[in-house]
């Protein structure tokens, strides 16, 4: 299986790993989700938009997250997060994420390492390559002469 993602720029002129899903909304439609591929976030974490947008009931929690911007409050929430295969199919993960509740908090919901550790990801600048792969894939690393 491999997950294509992409060198993506963001609104503030970097250019980051990000993939794109769906996430299933609580109406039952598949709303678009970009995710920022964080190595260091222990968690995906949605943002404050995103969790406006799927409707999800969130369960208020004392936990709080902490990042680049300082701590924040954040709610938990049960999901499905789809992203698309290259061999047609999809991939699901269902579980229990964070997200934000305020809209300054976060620009981009987070592709933590709960989702990312289940496969192996690549982010080559130089090669042009983003993605996620697992069974039927590897890579391998070969000194040039």
């Amino acid at each position: 299986m491999r997950i294509d993602g992409e060198w993506y720029p963001c609104d503030d002129g970097i250019v980051r790993p990000v993939f794109h899903s769906q996430v299933l909304a609580v109406d039952g439609s598949w709303k678009q989700v970009s995710f920022l591929a964080d190595t260091g976030a222990d968690q995906t974490v949605f943002s404050a938009d995103v969790l406006v947008r799927l409707a999800y009931p969130a369960t208020k929690t004392d936990h709080r997250l902490a990042g680049v911007g300082g701590i924040a409050d954040s709610v938990a929430v049960t999901a499905q997060i789809r992203f698309a295969c290259d061999d047609g199919t999809r991939a699901v993960f269902r579980g229990d994420y964070a997200g934000f509740t305020a809209l300054e908090a976060l620009d981009m919901s987070i592709l933590g390492r709960d989702i990312m550790s289940l496969m192996t990801l690549i982010a080559d600048w130089q090669g042009d390559v983003v993605c996620m792969i697992a069974q039927g894939h590897r890579y391998r690393i070969e000194a040039v002469s």
